[in-house]
């Protein structure tokens, strides 16, 4: 005979292991729940952030390139930009647009020690500036031993002239001009000799450099250099596209396109070697 009590006890033993079963599955889905909820504000947070991040950048390449997406041009061809007066010993006000040497300088040791580039251009648009400063950027870029080309976008003016020759191969735009004249000098003088003869050096070391590295008659670009009868209120020439060309100073009549064609020949010349 079976005992009541005995079945009561084993009735409610098993009510409280139900219970306590059920218990820890619905804790389970709770947890579960929770866990997809959680995931779920991370992948929304992410994607926020990521939102903003993006919103920003685009914000900065807008103010700062004037387009939303930032070109990213080929490692193989490192451009460097000569804009504006050449700021070198002396700060420019805050007002004027500049190269600064210090700046352009470790640019070009870079260009010259990493293997993945291949070729330099140079794009000029320069108003002249700072003569050591120009020339030392000058001298540097000729002694380069990757393929190097230039081109004069606007005007390439003063010590633009030299900049401009100081690349393996040059080029102009159709609408370019180049000044040529004597260099100056703004602010105290003593007027002795010796300034006169400082003056002299510095010019004829300018006068050698762009002689050596052109196709231009030193004699021409004397006369040019000391024409009167073109500026009215200074000594010099301003020659247009052509004219450079056909005395020797500059390679080609061109745009980025011509140049660019160039450069890639040049390098697959190099690599051939």
């Amino acid at each position: 005979m079976v005992n009541p009590n005995f079945e009561k006890i084993s009735n409610k033993k098993v009510n409280t292991e139900q219970i306590q079963k059920d218990s820890e599955d619905r804790a389970s889905h709770q947890n579960n729940d929770m866990d997809v909820k959680m995931n779920t504000q991370y992948n929304n947070s992410s994607s926020s952030e990521n939102t903003s991040d993006n919103n920003g950048e685009n914000t900065e390449n807008i103010k700062e390139m004037g387009t939303i997406s930032e070109p990213n041009p080929s490692k193989e061809i490192c451009f460097l930009s000569i804009i504006g007066e050449i700021e070198g010993h002396n700060i420019l006000p805050p007002n004027s647009k500049a190269t600064k040497y210090e700046h352009i300088i470790p640019q070009i040791i870079g260009a010259e020690m990493d293997d993945e580039v291949k070729g330099i251009m140079l794009l000029i648009n320069t108003v002249g500036g700072d003569v050591e400063a120009g020339l030392a950027i000058s001298e540097l870029i000729c002694s380069i031993s990757k393929p190097t080309v230039s081109i004069v976008l606007g005007g390439g003016h003063s010590i633009g002239n030299a900049l401009a020759v100081s690349t393996q191969y040059s080029f102009i735009t159709q609408t370019g001009t180049m000044t040529i004249h004597p260099i100056r000098t703004t602010g105290f003088v003593i007027g002795v000799p010796q300034t006169f003869r400082y003056f002299q050096k510095m010019q004829e070391r300018i006068t050698n450099f762009i002689v050596e590295n052109s196709k231009v008659d030193r004699e021409e670009l004397l006369k040019y250099m000391y024409d009167t009868d073109e500026i009215a209120n200074d000594v010099g020439t301003v020659l247009n596209s052509e004219e450079v060309v056909k005395m020797g100073l500059i390679n080609e009549v061109g745009g980025f396109k011509e140049a660019i064609a160039k450069l890639r020949e040049m390098i697959s010349q190099n690599k051939s070697k």
